[in-house]
């Protein structure tokens, strides 16, 4: 009896863990025991991996084939194990190196044909795998680029199961074969949207400068034709880069959703604009076997924009109350928790009735006050209390037009040269503490003593507080949005201009 073991990776939302891979032939009558709490794909591994062994030209033994995946408590979802499953038993029926297969962490699915699929989720299963000491990895030649990302590990990539054996000592010829790829990924061009395309509205870019400089929230409400969809598509534009870390996050998600990543991280801050009719599992995170990262997720570190807010389910709508406050995103199973990070911008924009005209000057709205009341009520007193920045939006008159036709206006890059400023001032006030964003700060650490503004400089919202048009997490947001705004005017404390000009931000609707 003999055994041999070689490693895979089990992801669990955006987080992996390893996993041994045992096999042992026995002198019993041939068959192929899979155990280890396998799903159903990884369960149908029995005949892809015996198929392709043998269209490789190294078939398996005919002995009794068992192969445990520890630790059997662990759940273990896909096809990623077809590769660690196949060397394993070729390492126990002595046809390649025991030694060398226990080394190194093997992902991949087989084709019947022997041939490496690329699979999904490689990013985040070779960062695990790094993580946890692993200095090798072997993935398809479809993922080789994406692999190689991870920084710290050696990445071979091979095309076929024969392949594979031969890496490991197996003393086949080598055969060439077509590797298989993943279609190409989109080249990484910022479509960079211009600040200064947007006539009128000055409130309505600073409220976005405000958002970009704090990671703030926003709520744009107003009439159609206002400019609410284009002023939240140049809020990305506005962020500065991904750091290392938030690159490596962002691009993990993308390849764990299935989208392509290739040969280089996402350096932008993304951008998700998910359709009204989406659900709750598509907007935060959800699916059967395999949990895959939703919108929310998707825009981590970026932004996520839902037009016609009101449209949306109510139900789906509340399911972000959570993340907002947590940004981290759990998924609960019956045998496990998948964690994601939800570490986005929420820019919501309605209009205020079902026909949208209401409060229009140039227009008369058809709604009836119960229907507007309704309309709006579908977006929950709690969500929108979440929301740093509460602003209503007005078309663009023709007069305004000309008036702001000839006068200059804020790019897009001196206003991202702006957030990248106040984002670093803010950045050094709080390097002794586990955030980095205004919009971070917990209201009990303004409101210290050492940080605690003056009642004069506080009268205005102190004054909101006592007459119930603040509840206290407003204050404390008030409170967020005034430190974001001494940033960016380059103070080093709010004053009550700022003050006022946030409690404005907050509650212009």
């Amino acid at each position: 009896m003999s055994v041999a073991r070689t490693s895979a990776v089990a992801l669990l939302g955006l987080s992996g863990s390893l996993v041994q891979v045992e096999a042992d032939l026995s002198a019993n009558l041939p068959g192929f025991v899979l155990i280890g709490l396998p799903d159903a794909s990884l369960g149908e591994a029995r005949d892809r991996v015996r198929a392709a062994a043998a269209n490789s030209g190294c078939g398996l033994p005919t002995r009794k084939i068992t192969v445990n995946l520890s630790p059997a408590s662990l759940p273990k979802h896909g096809s990623v194990f077809d590769l660690a499953i196949a060397v394993a038993i070729l390492a126990a029926d002595g046809t390649v190196s025991a030694e060398s297969v226990e080394r190194v962490v093997h992902l991949g699915e087989l084709g019947l044909d022997g041939r490496l699929r690329p699979t999904t989720g490689i990013l985040p299963a070779v960062l695990a795998a790094a993580r946890a000491g692993a200095g090798i990895v072997m993935v398809p030649s479809g993922n080789a680029d994406e692999a190689a990302l991870v920084p710290g590990i050696r990445v071979i990539g091979v095309a076929s199961l024969r392949d594979a054996a031969i890496w490991h000592g197996g003393q086949f010829e080598p055969i060439v074969v077509e590797p298989l790829f993943v279609p190409k990924a989109i080249e990484q061009q910022e479509e960079l949207l211009e600040l200064a395309d947007i006539v009128g509205n000055d409130d309505a870019i600073e409220a976005m400068l405000v958002a970009a400089a704090g990671g703030h929230h926003v709520f744009l409400l107003g009439p159609p034709g206002a400019g609410k969809t284009m002023l939240a598509s140049r809020l990305p534009g506005l962020l500065p880069d991904l750091d290392a870390e938030q690159a490596l996050e962002v691009s993990s998600l993308r390849s764990l959703a299935g989208i392509p990543v290739g040969a280089s991280l996402v350096t932008r801050p993304p951008l998700e604009a998910p359709h009204h009719t989406a659900t709750a599992a598509s907007l935060v995170c959800g699916g059967g076997g395999v949990i895959r990262p939703g919108a929310a997720a998707r825009a981590s570190h970026g932004v996520l924009f839902m037009d016609e807010a009101p449209e949306f389910s109510p139900a789906v709508l509340d399911a972000l109350r959570q993340p907002l406050e947590a940004g981290v995103i759990s998924i609960h199973r019956a045998n496990a928790i998948a964690h994601f990070p939800a570490k986005f911008q929420l820019v919501l924009a309605a209009n205020p009735c079902p026909c949208g005209q209401y409060g229009a000057s140039d227009s008369e709205c058809v709604c009836p006050p119960m229907s507007r009341r309704r309309y709006l009520g579908r977006l929950s007193g709690p969500l929108l209390d979440r929301i740093d920045i509460q602003l209503r939006i007005a078309r663009v008159t023709a007069a305004r037009l000309r008036l702001d036709g000839d006068t200059p206006r804020l790019a897009t890059m001196d206003a991202r040269a702006r957030v990248v400023a106040a984002r670093a001032v803010a950045a050094e006030r709080l390097k002794e503490t586990p955030w980095r964003l205004n919009s971070q700060v917990p209201g009990a650490w303004l409101r210290a003593p050492e940080r605690r503004l003056g009642p004069a400089t506080t009268a205005s919202i102190d004054r909101a507080l006592e007459r119930g048009g603040l509840t206290m997490r407003g204050y404390d947001r008030v409170l967020r949005l005034g430190w974001t705004l001494a940033d960016l005017d380059g103070a080093t404390r709010p004053g009550a201009d700022q003050i006022g000009r946030a409690l404005y931000l907050r509650r212009a609707l």
